[in-house]
């Protein structure tokens, strides 16, 4: 079927998508016309600006908008972030009724700074697929005025309650946060792309100062771009010395960066692009010369921070930035035009590093001046670029611009090539290149590190009272894992190394914790620092009950007021109890219980963690038992009353458990937005019908005493109340027989579970065997059936 055509000079199909309007707008809060805008009304300022440029009728323009999509601003973009003025509820939609638009669909996109480019992209094969005819994509951010006015005695309310569909894609934060990376501090973009810059830097066997140097070269030229533009936050050329020299007012943020070369987040900014199909700008009277094509196109993400195999570049953007050229059928010599996302040195380093630019190319890197200059808007800097891009575009009929988006840490890479030159749509293979990169081999990681290591990258985070912390990411000299650390608290040890010449390579110890990994210069210097603890039970505890009787111990958690709901201070003493438990000869049976009859324990304290506080675990778990190795001398649990989250999890984790009648069970994680993490996911469905495990965590349901005793999750039942006296009686039966079998029995068990032939697990070689053989208690208890009289146990 022949395709119709447009017009008489473009034989090209009339879904063909193309840009014909962009809008900026930004206001300082020393400005005379100074309005205080709320991000809603910046982004409106700018999708007008953006109708105004197409040369059609305004209003027809936006009575024409079928869809709109709003890039995240920073408050919306982590959970939990605060909106000091307040924010919409539909922030698509605000700016869609403030400048007259009435969309079908409307978009929230996720974060990240690819976002912009990204929805130009989509937006385009939508309009071209005939899903859509006019697109509208704006992002803007009012940080500035947020923080001028936060305080303010009349403070603006940015609250608005807007109805109609939102397509909220979520904060697409998969992969860019982890629990490990919190537990260090490793949550500020500084430090990550410190990390980034310090291993390029080995790589290069650059000295600190010509790095340093670099790193200013590079963005000078940026800084004399943000100079004439008046859309920049921070208009001032300076210097390639000027950006990278500490002062008191270019104070070090993470090693390498100064201030002057890190994203200016302070900023009221907004832009805004128009797309719309060949026959819509036909049909509203968008004149030629505003049409803008994109002729290539890609959108790739870089594996996770930990995985990937060089922390020193992001290949990933590189491939995304040939792709597109290669979609556009460019090379980079040909493109006139090219702004690189720049909220850090690395960002710009690493695309012009495999595309082969230099940072005194004479096209420049940057159209807008950068986001240490021009401003960090947000995750909407590129919308800026666009903008600057299509504008270049069609002062040079035919000139070819090149747009790159960084997202995450160096995570996401998304890039455009704009022209005026008509062309077809161009189909890309990200999604091919994706899973060639979804294949690139990951490096092994360790949570927990323990033992020599050297350095693979680093970074000193800077605060603004002075105080520093050392950050390494190592491989472990045993396994090769990599894993992260931060120094000791007041160990200048390792942060005089870190300050050497080169600290990438240096030998360095590690030793892991409930809070984090800790790594200074050596083993003896670790000793010195953070002295290991004789295993011993002391008289008093802040959140724990202990009283020995004869061999057994009674543990109790002594938190009433919190239903026994743990925190991390009661974890630290339950694991230094047990640790004495299981260390001393003369125990040979634990029972853990909560204090009162209400509740054996709640679990996490909900109440505490939502403080914000540190949140951790130690090594040996929750409670000090769900991740302990090697529990060869038997922990009972006495459930009195609820044991819900972790204090169900705490139970599987005992070998045996007294319920009282009242007791109540479960793992109710699913009910607060959390999952039974601490071991309940694997041990429920070992311990009782895996079928029925399943209905306990996904529903979070109650199981009572009854129900727990039928399907095996406990060994008997109590009158309520008496869970403890049961609980003893059970252990008394247990004291009376050796401890020495009692403890090698539970090894074997213990080394026997993960093999599945049962053939296989009872013909293992295993040394409690051995042990046996030669143990006083076997010849005891032999010698004392013999003779007919009990025996007398040395647990030995």
């Amino acid at each position: 079927m022949e395709r119709p055509v447009v017009s008489t000079t473009h034989n090209l199909n009339p879904l063909t998508p193309v840009i014909v309007g962009v809008g900026q707008f930004t206001e300082g809060v020393g400005d005379p016309n100074y309005q205080a805008l709320s991000a809603v009304g910046i982004a409106a300022r700018a999708a007008l600006a953006a109708f105004g440029d197409t040369g059609a009728d305004t209003a027809v323009i936006a009575s024409a908008i079928d869809t709109v999509a709003g890039i995240r601003q920073f408050e919306a973009s982590t959970p939990g972030a605060l909106a000091p003025l307040g924010k919409s509820n539909n922030y698509p939609r605000a700016v869609a009724q403030r400048v007259g638009a009435n969309p079908k669909r409307a978009i929230l996109e996720v974060s990240g700074g690819q976002g912009p480019q990204h929805l130009v992209t989509e937006l385009s094969r939508s309009i071209l697929a005939g899903n859509s005819s006019v697109a509208l994509i704006f992002g803007s951010e009012a940080m500035s005025t947020v923080r001028h006015l936060a305080k303010a005695e009349n403070r603006p309310d940015f609250n608005e309650e807007i109805d109609g569909d939102l397509e909220d894609r979520g904060f697409g934060l998969k992969g860019l946060i982890t629990m490990s990376a919190v537990a260090h501090g490793l949550t500020d973009a500084p430090s990550q792309y410190a990390l980034f810059e310090n291993a390029r830097r080995a790589r290069l066997q650059q000295s600190r100062n010509e790095y340093a140097r670099g790193m200013g070269e590079l963005f000078s030229p940026f800084t004399r771009v943000a100079a004439s533009n008046p859309f920049a936050a921070a208009p001032t050329a300076r210097t390639a010395d000027e950006l990278v020299e500490p002062t008191e007012r270019n104070r070090l943020i993470a090693d390498p960066y100064t201030r002057f070369v890190v994203a200016r987040d302070q900023v009221n900014q907004g832009a805004a692009v128009l797309i719309m199909s060949l026959r819509a700008a036909l049909d509203l009277g968008v004149p030629e010369d505003k049409w803008v094509f994109l002729h290539g196109h890609a959108d790739l993400r870089e594996r996770d921070l930990l995985d990937r195999q060089d922390l020193s570049a992001s290949p990933a953007a590189v491939m995304a930035s040939k792709h597109a050229l290669g979609v556009a059928g460019l090379d980079a010599a040909e493109l006139a035009t090219i702004d690189l996302y720049s909220c850090f040195p690395i960002a710009v380093s690493n695309v012009a590093d495999g595309l082969g630019l230099s940072a005194d190319d004479p096209r420049g890197l940057t159209l807008t001046g950068g986001l240490p200059y021009f401003g960090g808007a947000g995750n909407n800097y590129s919308m800026h670029a666009i903008a600057e891009t299509i504008d270049r575009c069609r002062k040079e009929p035919g000139a070819m611009g090149f747009v790159g988006a960084n997202g995450g840490t160096l995570s996401k890479y998304s890039v455009g090539i704009y022209s005026t030159t008509p062309t077809e749509w161009q189909q890309d293979r990200s999604a091919q290149l994706q899973i060639e990169i979804d294949d690139w081999p990951a490096v092994p990681i360790a949570d927990q590190a323990d033992g020599w290591a050297t350095i693979e990258t680093y970074t000193v985070k800077y605060s603004k009272n002075g105080a520093r912390t050392g950050i390494v990411i190592g491989r472990l000299a045993t396994t090769g894992e990599r894993f992260i650390a931060t120094g000791v608290d007041g160990d200048n040890d390792i942060l005089s190394l870190l300050s050497e010449e080169e600290p990438i390579g240096q030998r360095v110890y590690a030793r892991s914790f409930g809070y984090g990994n800790r790594v200074t210069t050596t083993d003896s210097r670790m000793r010195v620092l953070l002295p290991s603890k004789t295993p011993t039970l002391r008289e008093d505890y802040d959140h724990i009950l202990v009283h020995r009787d004869g061999h057994r111990l009674e543990i109790t958690i002594n938190r009433p007021e919190a239903r026994n709901a743990l925190f991390p201070p009661a974890h630290e003493e339950l694991a230094e109890i047990f640790d004495a438990y299981f260390a001393d000869p003369t125990l040979w049976v634990a029972i853990i219980t909560g204090a009162g009859e209400q509740a054996f324990s709640a679990g996490n304290d909900l109440i505490y963690s939502a403080t914000g506080k540190p949140n951790y675990l130690p090594t040996s778990g929750f409670a000090g038992l769900t991740s302990r190795r090697a529990m060869n001398k038997p922990v009972i649990a006495a459930v009195n009353g609820f044991a819900m989250g972790g204090g169900l999890e705490t139970a599987l984790a005992c070998h045996l458990v007294v319920v009282d009648e009242n007791a109540q069970l479960a793992l109710s994680e699913v009910k607060v937005g959390l999952i039974a993490g601490a071991g309940g996911l694997v041990r429920l469905p070992r311990t009782i019908p895996p079928k029925l495990a399943n209905e306990l965590i996904l529903t979070g349901r109650r199981m009572g005493a009854r129900e727990a005793l039928d399907h095996g999750l406990a060994n008997l039942i109590a009158p309520t109340g008496k869970a403890l006296d049961a609980a003893r009686e059970l252990a008394d039966e247990i004291i009376v027989n050796s401890p020495t079998s009692v403890r090698l029995s539970l090894e074997v068990m213990e080394q026997t579970e993960g093999i599945a032939d049962t053939v296989d697990a009872v013909t293992a070689r295993m040394r409690a065997i051995d042990d046996l053989m030669t143990s006083e208690d076997m010849t005891e208890g032999l010698t004392a059936f013999a003779q007919k009289r009990p025996p007398r146990w040395r647990n030995r």
